[in-house]
């Protein structure tokens, strides 16, 4: 141990902090706050190339998609590879291709030599690596600091991303792209990503958590392997089951419908619209820190499900809103309400699935929370102009809550969350 873990080890500090004594965590977040900055700055610089170079809408829904594509394909596959191989070389080479990627956009916009199928082409690459990204950093966690700092590990990440991914960074990009060119947002995401990668090739490489007796055998048998266990394992399909519905019912009229509530409903801008956003990462920020400030509660199950389901209740107060300001609020609300049970959802993970399969079951709770996306957002518009629009918030609102309460009962979650105690 180092003189700066013994010092650390030696203070007292809060418990959301405690994962900063291991000094291999303290290197792998910072590569996260890295990478996740370089994101945040090449969504909004990729935007305004497709803008720079004469798109429209049309053109950025097909770059959008690529990206889409490129994340769904191998989303499953992405679980057996982190399964199988280091996590560390998985992160590497997710970072390596990510920073190639934003590279050679950069340029390409420099030179002022951009097509549209170049962007379509980067995106599908990252949006390709992302897929093996998550089950990856989730399934190398483990190996990294001990089970008690995982929920505070979390929680830190839980926070990162709405902070730095969805808010520091497009802001950064967003001036820019204003004072100089789109060029220069993606330089800077470039720039980050390498830097990430630098950051990401000091942290120590562990092995692959699978035991002796458990040999490595075709993708196949696999892939089969973690979705029999998802099957028996009632908490985990429960779960997975309702989030599903859950994402299914409510990411439609969140990423779709809230501009024309605010337009259309409430008389509103875009500025209006950002103001709404950002309080939902804000409240992403602080619901994730507060939870990872918190031991794990005793009822974890019937916690995190309850609070998915009832934090969805801010979206009837959107549909009835009169105010902006009361969007704002709603949206603070559900923010904080969605990310503390994320929280207690990936230390859960980490915690009680078998390390062998950890990598296969975060790709199916990844391939889970984004399959449904596109097809709810698909869906979002036409429903409410059949049953109408604050018709459709006051779905959204109130499905969930009935779910949660359905899987916490049907599946017995307070048996079994008693049975296997975490806190």
């Amino acid at each position: 141990m180092t003189d700066v873990e013994q010092r650390l080890e030696n203070t007292r500090l809060p418990r959301a902090l405690t994962p900063f004594r291991h000094s291999a965590y303290r290197r792998l977040a910072v590569a996260l706050v890295l990478a996740t900055f370089a994101g945040g700055v090449w969504t909004v610089g990729l935007v305004w190339e497709v803008i720079r170079i004469g798109g429209g809408p049309a053109q950025l829904s097909v770059v959008s998609t690529a990206a889409a594509v490129g994340v769904l394909l191998p989303a499953l596959l992405g679980g057996v590879v982190a399964d199988r191989v280091p996590q560390k070389v998985i992160l590497l080479c997710v970072a390596g291709i990510e920073f190639v990627a934003m590279s050679v956009v950069a340029l390409l916009s420099v030179a002022d030599l951009t097509l549209l199928w170049h962007l379509g082409v980067a995106g599908f690459a990252i949006g390709t690596a992302m897929a093996f990204y998550y089950p990856a950093y989730s399934a190398w966690l483990p190996a990294l600091v001990p089970e008690e700092d995982l929920l505070a590990v979390n929680g830190f990440e839980g926070m990162v991303r709405p902070t730095i991914g969805q808010a520091i960074g497009p802001a950064v990009a967003g001036v820019l792209v204003g004072a100089v060119s789109p060029a220069a947002a993606l330089s800077i995401a470039a720039v980050s990503s390498v830097a990430g990668l630098l950051a990401l090739t000091t942290v120590p490489l562990t092995p692959v958590r699978r035991d002796a007796d458990q040999p490595v055998r075709s993708v196949g048998h696999d892939l089969r392997e973690g979705f029999v266990y998802m099957v028996r394992t009632p908490w985990l399909l429960a779960t997975l089951l309702f989030a599903s519905l859950m994402i299914f019912v409510i990411m439609g009229p969140l990423e779709v419908l809230v501009p024309f509530l605010i337009k259309d409903k409430l008389g509103g801008d875009a500025g209006d619209h950002a103001m709404v956003l950002a309080a939902f990462g804000i409240g992403g920020a602080v619901g994730s820190m507060a939870m990872a400030s918190l031991r794990m509660p005793r009822r974890y199950l019937s916690v995190m499900n309850l609070l998915w389901g009832v934090g969805c209740l801010p979206f009837v107060v959107m549909g009835m809103a009169t105010q902006i300001w009361m969007l704002v609020v709603a949206a603070l609300v559900l923010g904080a309400m969605f990310s503390a049970p994320m929280v207690i959802w990936g230390t859960l993970l980490q915690r009680r699935v078998p390390p062998h399969l950890l990598g296969r079951v975060a790709s199916l709770d990844f391939f889970v929370s984004v399959s449904l996306m596109p097809v709810s957002m698909a869906l979002a518009g036409p429903v409410s102009e059949a049953i109408g629009l604050r018709t459709t918030f006051l779905v959204a609102g109130v499905v969930p809550t009935f779910a949660a309460i359905a899987a916490v009962v049907l599946a017995r979650l307070p048996q079994d969350e008693l049975a296997h105690p975490l806190a």
